[in-house]
């Protein structure tokens, strides 16, 4: 009976992982959908404010500022990113399992000592 309990609950958790990884993915594709909208209309008004103020096309367009928010939210998106599919080399999903695996059966050699 243990055994089925004990399946019910890795299944249990396994679904709840799921979800979460649906979740965090969901989220992600919703904040690079902002990211594309918001970042069109920033330099679309960026280009409009600098060619009404007597600057060509290709100097409002290259200028740093039509670019800067784009570039440090394009940071910000790239971090989110990472995280959502696990590509943080240091700590990772995988590596905090492990380090509990570990301790857990740490403590129990010792509890069984």
């Amino acid at each position: 009976m243990e055994v089925m309990e004990l399946n019910e609950f890795e299944y249990a958790d396994k679904l709840a992982r799921a979800r979460k990884k649906v979740n965090d993915i969901k989220a992600f594709y919703r904040h690079a959908t902002v990211y594309v909208l918001v970042n069109i209309f920033i330099i679309i008004i960026t280009v409009s404010a600098r060619m009404s103020g007597g600057e060509s096309f290709s100097e409002a367009f290259f200028h740093f500022a039509t670019f800067s928010t784009p570039f440090f939210w394009g940071i910000g998106l790239a971090f989110h990113a990472a995280k959502v599919y696990n590509k943080n080399m240091l700590f990772s999903r995988d590596w905090e399992e492990r380090q509990i695996k570990k301790l857990m059966e740490k403590d129990k050699k010792e509890a069984d000592k």
